[in-house]
């Protein structure tokens, strides 16, 4: 297949490379222990869906994707963390990093979250945010300038000279997944409470992966993505609700 492009963020890059196996590919795999007897009794969408239904990961988990990423150090290391995927990443040690860097624009500047922990809450255009932006300019700036000067003038090797650089330089890697666990990380990674930096990347990933599996990522969709789980208390909560016809109290979920 011929790689399939998008442009991310300032300066990043999500490339779909290769796709190994289908949506047909998948349901055949599942289908192996009864041949071909039930390709007449379930569809092959209909065969997914089940899998998606009762969590049955191993067929989905034959298909793989490649990608090609240049996105910002701090979004890789997050991605560094979905462990299931083979990667491989631009060395500082081999090669020059060029001064290439990732500046949030100013509606990306807010301040700590307060229901978000980890999180930021919406930036303005604000006076504090466009001098934000600019002390993240200026701050880059100087350590690409304390790079080139460690490369060039005091002839520091590349390996050190690199630890000066800010986590905002852009880096570039191969990704490698199979499909299952490919979903699982754009389950984690597209969520609302995800960093925005990185939902862009796992967002535009998605979308490029779709059209190859379009029945399964259906089913993804309506029983991952946007399904909901229910606890064993939650159980019991509902039946209450449904058997007593009447509207649930606060006592009544503590009491359960």
């Amino acid at each position: 297949m011929d790689p399939i492009e998008v442009n991310i963020l300032d300066r990043g890059q999500v490339v779909l490379i290769d796709v190994f196996g289908s949506d047909d590919r998948i349901a055949t795999i599942a289908r192996t222990s009864y041949k071909k007897a039930t390709k007449k009794v379930n569809t092959d969408e209909g065969l997914l869906r089940y899998l998606f239904r009762h969590r049955h990961t191993s067929p989905v988990e034959m298909a793989e994707v490649l990608f090609f990423l240049r996105i910002p150090i701090f979004v890789a290391r997050q991605l560094v963390r979905h462990r299931t995927a083979n990667m491989n990443e631009l060395s500082g040690r081999y090669s020059e990093i060029e001064e290439q860097a990732y500046v949030p624009d100013v509606e990306e500047l807010g301040p700590q979250s307060t229901s978000n922990n980890q999180g930021r809450a919406l930036g303005d255009n604000s006076i504090r945010s466009q001098k934000a932006r600019q002390e993240i300019q200026f701050a880059t700036k100087d350590a690409f300038a304390t790079y080139d000067r460690l490369l060039h003038t005091s002839q520091v090797s590349r390996e050190i000279s690199r630890i000066v650089l800010p986590l905002n330089t852009y880096t570039e890697l191969y990704w490698k997944c199979d499909l299952h666990n490919f979903l699982h990380m754009a389950k984690l990674r597209m969520d609302s409470h995800a960093q925005y930096e990185i939902r862009v990347m796992a967002t535009a990933m998605y979308e490029l992966v779709k059209p190859f599996f379009p029945m399964t990522c259906r089913a993804f969709e309506d029983y991952i993505l946007n399904g909901k789980t229910l606890s064993r208390l939650d159980q019991q909560l509902l039946t209450h609700i449904m058997q007593s016809g009447a509207t649930p109290t606060l006592d009544d979920a503590i009491a359960l």
